[in-house]
């Protein structure tokens, strides 16, 4: 199963909503975290959006992955 590196940003005070663009695949993990690694170094400063990389079997399953609404997890005072 491939690996895929996507862009995701949303828009401002938008945060539920999340725009993906495919920027590429690949076969090895290690090729794609360095891939996703370089390019998060690219991006500025003030720049809000996010590299990341999906393990899925179609590009389709990595893309509803990603935009599956996780909640925040709960911190318990003894974890901080």
């Amino acid at each position: 199963m491939p690996y895929y590196v996507f862009k995701m940003s949303s828009p401002e005070g938008m945060e539920l909503v999340k725009n993906l663009e495919l920027i590429d695949d690949y076969e090895s993990f290690r090729d794609a975290k360095n891939f996703a690694k370089s390019q998060r170094a690219e991006l500025d400063k003030d720049d809000t959006t996010q590299i990341k990389v999906m393990f899925a079997e179609n590009q389709l399953l990595a893309e509803e992955q990603l935009l599956a609404y996780r909640e925040k997890p709960i911190v318990m005072e003894h974890e901080k």
